[in-house]
């Protein structure tokens, strides 16, 4: 169900272990082929897709927040960010609105990487502030927790997404091919040698560095977004949404915890 769609009087009559699931996205550059809202409607495809193996009722579906915590952007024009304490309240006041209607499962689907840090604090925040045994507030990547899926693919040229990569690229392509400029696509990592940092991602880092992307890349593009295609996009959000779809299924009928 869509959670906007409802009346009021329907919302307060929805079951209490309805899981309630709030898409996050982003509104920043994503190099020179790509719009500056690719994440939201990256995300908003994937939510779309996992709704549609999931059945009614059983879950209350947001719209998408399209802005997120974008600072590392901000010296490339077109970004919209909330800095990281406010974007952390922003969450907070709006997942509280849930815990105060009652709901006790609250997924916040992410798809921005940029959100992960001030997402899981915020989060973090609410189940301190509440303490409760019978609560769960989850902050779910999707790209992190469909790792499996999105590895099983042979179909993909380069090890992993990052930014305005072959792989958001190529999503983006089979949502809305007509956003997207492959004429201008090119990646734009800068080199750096390290055995500890690598800037294309934190996952091949033994250390974290805090960098703006105008730092780490010369036109905002990691990865190699010309290896895109249509049919790697249907292949990686096929991967995708059965992975979403199956952690959402087992988290609505997670336990209390600690009782």
């Amino acid at each position: 169900m869509q959670w906007a769609e409802q009346t009021w009087r329907e919302i307060a009559a929805t079951d209490r272990e309805t899981v309630v699931v709030l898409p996050i996205g982003s509104c920043e550059q994503h190099g020179d082929h790509l719009p500056l809202l690719t994440d939201t409607l990256l995300v908003s495809g994937v939510a779309a897709r996992t709704q549609a193996l999931l059945p009614e009722p059983g879950y209350l579906w947001l719209p998408t927040l399209w802005v997120g915590c974008s600072e590392h952007h901000r010296a490339m024009p077109g970004t919209v960010s909330l800095p990281a304490a406010c974007y952390i309240e922003v969450l907070e006041r709006i997942v509280e609105g849930f815990v105060a209607d009652g709901f006790r499962r609250i997924v916040l689907l992410n798809g921005h990487g940029g959100n992960v840090t001030p997402g899981s604090q915020a989060i973090y925040n609410v189940c301190q502030r509440h303490d409760r045994s019978d609560l769960w507030v989850v902050l779910c990547t999707y790209w992190i927790a469909a790792a499996r899926g999105i590895a099983a693919l042979d179909c993909m040229e380069t090890p992993r997404l990052t930014h305005a990569c072959e792989y958001e690229t190529s999503m983006l392509l089979a949502l809305r091919p007509e956003l997207v400029r492959m004429a201008r696509a090119r990646g734009g990592l800068r080199n750096f040698a390290s055995e500890w940092y690598h800037p294309s991602s934190p996952g091949i880092s033994r250390v974290t560095a805090a960098r703006g992307f105008h730092q780490m890349c010369t036109n905002g593009a990691m990865g190699d977004p010309t290896l895109a295609t249509a049919a790697k996009g249907e292949a990686l959000l096929a991967a995708i949404a059965p992975e979403i779809a199956e952690f959402l299924t087992e988290f609505a009928g997670w336990p209390p915890l600690g009782d």
